[in-house]
């Protein structure tokens, strides 16, 4: 099935890629990390702020399809120091409504953006008839 992107208002990629993939009811989200979509910049210094925004963004892109947060089907989390695993969650709790996505955490070493502690990237999944090409 071929592909589409899903125009959204979110910060400007740092490389060749799509914020929103679609392929026929799923949608397939980039790994955002904690970037405020009006200045482009990394809005906290703390994993719970950037959990929070990079959230907000992933929703956002899951709208800009014509879903809701209720569509994320599965979320990955890449984390600088696995000690702000605890804050992560505490975002995740506010955010995400139950039941809550499924959800896979790994502990990494660097991300390409300068000051990014985490990156969130994930799946949804829409009725045909909600999508908006």
């Amino acid at each position: 099935m071929p592909r589409s992107a899903i125009e959204t208002h979110l910060f400007t990629p740092i490389g060749p890629y799509s914020h929103v993939v679609v392929s026929g009811n799923q949608l397939y989200l980039s790994g955002t990390p904690g970037i405020d979509p009006k200045t482009g910049q990394i809005t906290d210094t703390t994993a719970y702020g950037q959990a929070r925004q990079a959230l907000s963004n992933l929703i956002a892109m899951v709208e800009a399809a014509g879903g809701t947060e209720q569509d994320l089907v599965t979320l990955q989390v890449h984390l600088i120091d696995v000690d702000d695993f605890k804050e992560m969650n505490r975002a995740f709790e506010e955010l995400l409504s139950k039941p809550h996505p499924a959800r896979t955490v790994f502990g990494i070493t660097a991300l390409p953006k300068a000051g990014a502690l985490l990156t969130i990237s994930g799946t949804a999944i829409l009725s045909l008839s909600l999508i908006h090409i």
